[in-house]
């Protein structure tokens, strides 16, 4: 008997209401995590990752944004329609989630110890004493110096690195079976994303926790990713395994996203290539029209792009793709 993913998202339709019209920012979105897996969700801004973070979380803001449809399970527990009691048992418990701007996230109010003990005392039942040397041995678990003296730190004492590393400590604290890391390093310069990176790996490896990390840097998904999700517009338009994605991009919008990244080895000589780039940008979520999204910025677009929606098919052994063109090569040549 095969067994159910840890997580899994099936047919998951989010709409907002707005005053230009309905905006449908999710769109039968589909996917699923195994225990001790990473997942890599990657797309452009406004392409649906977060959105896909908080629906699973719970946290859609109703109004004007309502989950339509679909089915999202932990285990085999149903997160659509759970009452908000039931969602804030499990959120920090069984789902933890590192937001993107820490400085944001975090209470500027209370000390970076306290905000940590928090969720042991809601979700653990700790004791304070108990709660806060569970706090300061997080922080050590995230590789912050001082951790007692830093456990007493408000946010703005700290750096942008640290403050990231406390919400990871946070988001870790009650031993959650799925950890969301939502840009974990946003706003952070590139040796501190390196080191983020690291970290969330390691940790990864030690507690067996499963992790969803949206990201629009392919090279993260490259570095640390098992699976990757790649989304346009609200859809889910190619995945699978890293290593077929990656080497063997299916999808107009995915081969473009690679194609965007900057590469350092280059072929010696005095002319070096152009950076590319995927041309337009993501379309309003209102006026998507009945094909497909990425049609206006597609260079292998044919007559049926813009008029049918391209369903999600398998397109090799761990491979799926939402593309005409994939699926119906002959009608594109």
């Amino acid at each position: 008997m095969e067994r159910a993913p840890l997580l899994s998202v099936t047919d998951v339709v989010v709409d907002f209401k707005t005053r230009h019209g309905n905006a449908r920012v999710l769109d039968q979105v589909s996917l699923a995590v195994e225990s001790g897996e990473i997942l890599g969700i990657v797309g452009e801004s406004g392409c649906g990752k977060s959105m896909t973070a908080l629906s699973i979380m719970g946290l859609v803001p109703d109004p004007p944004g309502k989950v339509t449809s679909g089915s999202i399970k932990l285990g085999d527990r149903e997160l659509v329609g759970m009452d908000q009691e039931g969602l804030r048992r499990i959120r920090g418990k069984d789902i933890g989630m590192i937001f993107q701007e820490p400085m944001t996230s975090l209470n500027p109010v209370f000390t970076v110890g306290e905000q940590i003990a928090e969720s042991l005392r809601q979700h653990e039942n700790a004791s304070p004493k108990a709660a806060m040397a569970k706090a300061v041995d997080m922080l050590r678990a995230v590789e912050i110096p001082e951790a007692e003296a830093r456990a007493k730190a408000y946010p703005h004492q700290l750096s942008g690195g640290m403050r990231q590393r406390v919400m990871i400590a946070m988001a870790l604290a009650c031993g959650p079976k799925v950890l969301i890391a939502d840009e974990p390093t946003t706003a952070l310069d590139a040796t501190v994303q390196a080191q983020i990176f690291d970290l969330l790996q390691d940790l990864q490896q030690e507690t067996g926790t499963a992790i969803v990390l949206i990201t629009h840097d392919m090279g993260a998904i490259a570095e640390l990713a098992d699976r990757v999700v790649v989304m346009y517009a609200g859809r889910v338009v190619e995945s699978g395994s890293v290593r077929d994605v990656l080497s063997r991009p299916r999808h107009p919008y995915t081969k473009g996203l690679i194609a965007c990244v900057p590469h350092l080895e280059e072929e010696p000589g005095p002319v070096r290539k152009e950076l590319l780039e995927i041309p337009g940008v993501v379309p309003a979520l209102t006026d998507l029209g009945a094909g497909c999204a990425f049609a206006p910025r597609c260079g292998e677009v044919m007559p049926k792009c813009r008029q049918q929606k391209p369903v999600l098919t398998e397109a090799g052994d761990t491979q799926c793709v939402a593309c005409w063109a994939v699926h119906e090569p002959a009608a594109a040549s």
